[in-house]
């Protein structure tokens, strides 16, 4: 069973800054590359932190009068950032968070959910960078067809990995949803089943109504 690793869906070509970099040229990088934050590196090559469009947003509000509900920035106040050449070792988020590229997608998107951000640094043995992955970049694996995935559990594991015989289990999937049926000899292994499938990328939830001939988990013999 092959996972999906951060670099098979990384971005190589990376658009970075030096932590002298300033605000304007920030913002004309991010609208002339179409990105929406670019990572800060060191003479190395090294991430430092991330800025990002709510870090410069940030920064152009920071002192702006609220004269109401509106969350409209300030123009006066972006005209002040600009003007003051603020630098991208001022405005960035540190320290940046980073991910290796042999990473799982979901390893990925697991740290990106603890530190509630949209996008890692992707870095080598010696923290150099890499490429970056975004959120859009790890849902891509949801695009996966229901075939492959359909095949995978089927080969992967049900045959190879479980041994079980193509009568045994049946699988259909629906827009990565899959649903497994059949019947297997002891119920111990279907929360096996289960959870190997969940583990397929591409698997958006597992629904189970395999039966089993003998309850070898509370020592008694049933069905179901």
């Amino acid at each position: 069973m092959h996972h999906r690793t951060v670099a098979e869906c990384m971005t190589r070509e990376v658009v970075r800054v030096r932590p002298d970099t300033r605000f304007k040229e920030i913002v004309e990088l991010l609208a002339d590359n179409h990105v929406t934050a670019v990572p800060v590196v060191d003479v190395s090559n090294r991430p430092m932190g991330v800025v990002s469009e709510a870090d410069l947003l940030r920064r152009s509000t920071a002192r702006a009068d609220p004269p109401g509900p509106s969350r409209v920035p300030d123009p006066q106040a972006w005209d002040r950032a600009k003007a003051e050449g603020v630098r991208a070792e001022e405005l960035m988020s540190a320290p940046a968070v980073c991910v290796r590229p042999d990473w799982t997608v979901a390893g990925a998107a697991r740290l990106m959910a603890v530190h509630d951000i949209k996008r890692l640094p992707v870095v080598d043995e010696e923290d150099r960078l890499q490429g970056i992955v975004s959120r859009g970049d790890l849902l891509r694996v949801f695009l996966r067809g229901d075939d492959a995935i359909r095949d995978e559990i089927e080969q992967d594991i049900l045959r190879r990995m479980l041994r079980l015989a193509p009568s045994e289990v049946t699988v259909e999937v629906h827009e990565g949803q899959v649903t497994l049926g059949g019947s297997v000899e002891f119920k111990s292994r279907i929360p096996i089943i289960e959870r190997l499938c969940h583990g397929v990328d591409g698997v958006v939830s597992v629904h189970e109504r395999i039966a089993y001939r003998t309850d070898d988990v509370h020592d008694s013999s049933g069905a179901r």
